[in-house]
């Protein structure tokens, strides 16, 4: 996506993540501030996606014991083989964005956050991202990232700090200038 830059793993809603069946729901406080932009259903799918992308992309798992149901895909196949199912109570929702029109991969992103202890399993590469590493915050920032990335881990600091939103931020743009909106 971004030569040449961190990024967080992430990717598309697939049709079988508003299928699984996950370990734990969302908190209500997290339900919560995602209905205000999308439904229960897609903002569960959202997480679940979330868990599975990370899953994909680094082999870290966001998982409990239990059975997602028969969701196709090899990583659904994964925590089935390891009787897992995602792990939603423990995710926090932090952002969202939105790419510029003029951008030719277009995306509207949300941005979940999870303690890291709660990941289990061989941080490894699927190829598709390189250099991963847990990395501090402050080392994060000074990494070569691209602007959202940036607004995220900003966004991450602000809850460690205490700071939390009443609302999920919305990082877009408007003839192409960045533009922070209250989601």
């Amino acid at each position: 996506f971004v030569p040449d830059a961190f990024v967080f793993p992430g990717g598309k809603l697939d049709a079988s993540d508003s299928t699984v069946v996950p370990a734990s729901h969302l908190t209500p406080a997290t339900e919560t501030l995602m209905k205000r932009a999308t439904s229960q259903i897609k903002a569960e799918a959202l997480a679940v996606a979330a868990i599975r992308e990370t899953f994909e992309e680094t082999g870290l798992l966001v998982a409990a014991p239990g059975h997602v149901g028969n969701a196709p895909g090899e990583a659904w196949q994964h925590f089935r083989e390891h009787g897992l199912a995602p792990r939603l109570d423990v995710l926090e929702i932090v952002a969202r964005a939105i790419t510029p029109a003029s951008s030719p991969i277009r995306f509207h992103a949300r941005f979940f956050a999870a303690d890291s202890t709660v990941a289990t399993g061989r941080l490894r590469g699927s190829g598709e991202l390189e250099d991963l590493d847990w990395y501090p915050l402050s080392d994060a920032l000074r990494l070569p990232i691209i602007d959202v990335t940036e607004f995220v881990l900003h966004e991450i600091a602000r809850r460690h700090a205490g700071q939390n939103r009443a609302h999920v931020p919305l990082y877009c743009y408007r003839n192409d200038k960045p533009l922070l909106r209250a989601g």
